[in-house]
């Protein structure tokens, strides 16, 4: 099958969207698939409110719609709800293309957090472009009956992965933190508002708090917080031994769909502290893993008593190969159900 993956968040963007589409086409081709990607980098862009660093294109149905016919894709997967994936949900009912979408960011609560917009009106938004979907991908079961509340149709699991032979546990010391007291509490991830990070900033803790990555909050946060370390973006290769090193890894978001970063600290060693929100409910679903907690300091001080091949146990049922399987999965029954809907219409 060849696959047209639309994309507003695509290379050289660093966000667990692009990871989570990265992994899965290379996933994907090792089981015979074939995909191609539209995304911003083929299109003239500008800079999204507040994300200087996203690139959002510049576009019309007419444009993102002459390049699906010019793949002459088996299907289209539209993957996030920006200009190009609004071009192509408009696009694709009028010329008879079946398509499904997927959800992975909890946009309404981003944009609350920033603007004077009601998430509700946001999520009304979000359902009329996902109504033409002939099924709409989540990470988990909790994110599925949420939206299903909200009126969302045809949710479709599909798990996330994580790659096991690039997050495993590394006994080498990162430079920066080799002169730090223990214990170590880490967080990884964008440094933006919707993360919640002063909920583990202001947290009473032994050790040392340590932030690895990069966003729009960082300054902020550094200056507010100048006993924390904030040691940058690191490559995705440069990861695990920031993430071994970690004695928690502390996950203070509650707006988050999934949080790859958590399996990826779990496969490292590293136990999980965060709050009983979706996401980690539904990716600690073993006490000896982590501790979820609405008092995330006693979450932080508990899990460090786990055991870390515990946790790397955990991590390990989580896989590419089984995530692409499931996708290239809820492609065909997606579409299968689609076309019976159109002949009994």
């Amino acid at each position: 099958m060849k696959i047209c993956i639309v994309t507003d968040a695509w290379r050289p963007q660093v966000n667990g969207v692009v990871v989570t589409l990265s992994n899965l086409i290379a996933a994907g081709e090792k089981l015979g698939h074939e995909f191609v990607v539209i995304g911003p980098d083929q299109f003239h862009t500008i800079a999204a409110p507040s994300y200087p660093e996203i690139r959002l294109a510049l576009t019309s149905p007419k444009a993102v719609g002459e390049l699906i016919r010019a793949h002459r894709p088996d299907h289209i997967h539209i993957a996030t709800e920006g200009p190009l994936g609004v071009a192509a949900s408009y696009w694709c009912p009028r010329n008879g293309e079946l398509f499904t979408t997927s959800y992975h960011t909890r946009f309404p609560e981003y944009v609350e957090a920033r603007w004077p917009i009601p998430a509700a009106w946001s999520y009304a938004a979000l359902r009329r472009f996902h109504s033409g979907s002939a099924g709409l991908m989540v990470a988990t079961q909790t994110l599925a009956d949420d939206l299903s509340a909200r009126g969302f149709q045809r949710p479709m699991l599909w798990p996330r992965g994580v790659d096991q032979t690039l997050f495993r546990p590394v006994e080498d010391l990162p430079t920066e933190l080799k002169s730090l007291p223990r214990p170590f509490f880490l967080y990884c991830g964008r440094v933006a508002p919707e993360k919640n990070i002063e909920a583990f900033l202001t947290l009473d803790l032994p050790g040392s708090k340590i932030v690895v990555g990069d966003g729009p909050s960082r300054l902020p946060l550094q200056e507010r917080f100048p006993k924390a370390l904030f040691v940058g973006v690191k490559a995705r290769h440069n990861l695990a031994p920031y993430y071994s090193a970690a004695d928690v890894f502390v996950f203070p978001s509650r707006t988050d769909t999934f949080g790859n970063v958590m399996i990826e600290a779990l496969a490292c060693g590293a136990p999980v502290a965060a709050f009983p929100v979706p996401g980690p409910i539904d990716v600690i679903t073993d006490p000896r893993v982590g501790l979820l907690s609405e008092d995330l300091r006693a979450a932080c001080l508990g899990a460090l008593q786990l055991s870390r091949a515990d946790c790397r146990a955990h991590a390990a049922r989580y896989t590419w190969p089984e995530s692409a399987r499931i996708f290239i999965d809820n492609i065909f029954r997606a579409r299968a159900a689609a076309l019976t809907r159109r002949a009994s219409a």
